[in-house]
């Protein structure tokens, strides 16, 4: 089998019209050229090179393999670069999986990320919840971003962002002067849902059943932006994570009442495989994670769970 050593051999004795000027410029022995090219020719079957001439012409098999042989070392060259690039982050590929709402949480990191390399691609695949820790698994992407914790040893696990679930009402409803209720002044409320089943409606479901108060889920909507639009619209209340009307609760579009028997922590958990290789620009994204968390008053967090 041909090796790219051999090529290069060759290639320098062809372009050299010498053995002996080939030995110099690859600072070995012209005896050690000598034994490469025979043993080239043996496993070719071909004679390269015309030993009757005094300028060591090539035969035409050996021009023949002149032509291929240049184009392999150049691959081989152009690999390098490639590889050279990636170490760089001047290329490359970031993946991720997330779900419509929890990609929001990615927002401020991949700003970041961007910034700092900008010739990285960046893929946020739209995927749901529960088909997240699949994909990662089945390396169809290399990260992925859950809302709950997988028990999975094949998945590592990092705390990302602690968020909470917030009622929220529209201004004029009789609700938004009130500094805070408690569940059983819900029971007469028109509740906006999600239309995507999660772990935390299921508790919402089981808090007002605790307390013994009726929950009116009448409307269920798609999406998160189209539940804050129908409650700006006034038809109803919502249970929404607090990040996603942070801005809509700062200029007054929304109120966030606190209730205290729904006080419950969402955690964002970024997940990869345990032991995989990551790539350099999964390595630079979970650096750039953990910058995030480490600034001053930041929300996000880098916590290891397994």
């Amino acid at each position: 089998m041909m090796e790219l050593f051999q090529l290069e051999t060759f290639l320098a004795v062809a372009e050299e019209k010498s053995f002996s000027r080939a030995a110099a410029r690859m600072h070995r022995t012209q005896s050690a050229v000598s034994q490469t090219i025979s043993k080239l020719e043996d496993e070719l079957g071909e004679r390269l090179f015309d030993r009757s001439s005094r300028d060591g012409s090539l035969t035409d098999a050996g021009q023949v393999l002149q032509k291929y042989a240049k184009e392999l070392l150049n691959v081989r060259e152009e690999a390098r670069d490639s590889l050279k690039e990636l170490r760089m982050l001047h290329q490359g590929k970031l993946v991720i999986a997330a779900n419509e709402f929890t990609a929001r949480y990615l927002l401020p990191v991949l700003h970041m990320y961007h910034r700092m390399h900008p010739m990285i691609r960046i893929q946020v695949m739209r995927t749901l919840a529960r088909e997240v820790p699949a994909q990662v698994l089945n390396h169809d992407v290399e990260f992925g971003v859950v809302s709950f914790r997988t028990d999975d040893t094949e998945l590592t696990s990092h705390m990302l962002y602690r968020d909470e679930l917030a009622l929220i009402v529209y201004p004029r409803h009789p609700l938004a002067k009130t500094k805070t209720v408690g569940i059983k002044d819900l029971g007469a409320e028109s509740f906006i849902a999600h239309s995507v089943l999660s772990p935390y409606r299921e508790k919402v479901i089981q808090a007002f059943k605790k307390h013994h108060t009726p929950l009116h889920m009448n409307v269920e909507l798609p999406t998160i932006e189209d539940i804050k639009h129908f409650v700006r619209m006034e038809n109803g209340v919502a249970l929404v994570p607090l990040i996603a009307v942070e801005h809509e609760i700062a200029s007054g579009e929304l109120v966030h009442v606190p209730v205290a028997e729904l006080a419950m922590e969402r955690k964002l958990r970024l997940v990869y495989r345990t032991g995989t290789v990551l790539s350099h620009a999964g390595q630079a994204f979970l650096k750039t994670c953990r910058a995030v968390s480490q600034a001053p008053g930041s929300r996000y967090l880098m916590l290891s769970e397994r």
